[in-house]
């Protein structure tokens, strides 16, 4: 989830890093009505993204809170315990914040805990999309040593969904904007007539 990250090419870049681990949801909170991604900086991959928008934390943590999962801030203040001591297995929602400002008040007191990534040089924080890639690879070296992806996780509605958008993208292009549902596939990927 992205407290205000309001550069497009740091919300673009953190959803390529979500794909990349095989996180489908993406959250951001926005006081915007809307919040543009550049579609070349995440290359594809809002394709294979859900980009949930909320014009509040409370809201957005009512959601995560409520879909079980532990919500952890990412930020620099002191006290916070570094991100390779978390148990990412668990379901787990990553809130980094904005390029300037950082993590809001409202955002840190609502988590369950406050991590960092510890730096030695001179510069007090990453980028917030190399940032939140950095933790979100941990996640995916810790689940991936539990086996997590050796097993469909996506609802079987939503893997054909995908599976047929994947094989078939101008056929499902087509199907999409008129409304038409998407036939099955076989095993070998062929649609069933």
């Amino acid at each position: 989830m992205m407290d205000n990250v309001n550069k497009a090419h740091n919300l673009s870049a953190i959803i390529r890093s979500c794909d990349g681990v095989g996180i489908g949801q993406v959250h951001a909170v926005s006081y915007r009505k809307s919040i543009y991604a550049e579609q070349n900086a995440a290359a594809g991959a809002s394709k294979w993204t859900t980009l949930t928008l909320y014009h509040d934390i409370p809201t957005a943590y009512k959601k995560l809170s409520g879909d079980g999962m532990q919500i952890l801030v990412a930020t620099n203040k002191e006290g916070c315990r570094d991100f390779r001591e978390i148990d990412y297995t668990l379901p787990t929602a990553l809130v980094v914040g904005a390029e300037w400002d950082g993590i809001s008040d409202e955002a840190f007191k609502g988590a369950d805990y406050a991590i960092t990534v510890p730096m030695l040089g001179m510069v007090e924080s990453l980028n917030v999309s190399v940032a939140a890639a950095v933790i979100l690879f941990e996640a995916q070296r810790q689940r991936e040593l539990k086996g997590m992806y050796n097993e469909q996780q996506l609802e079987s509605e939503c893997f054909e969904r995908l599976l047929f958008e994947a094989t078939y993208p101008r056929l499902s292009r087509e199907m999409k904007a008129k409304g038409t549902p998407y036939p099955q596939l076989d095993d070998d990927g062929e649609i069933i007539a």
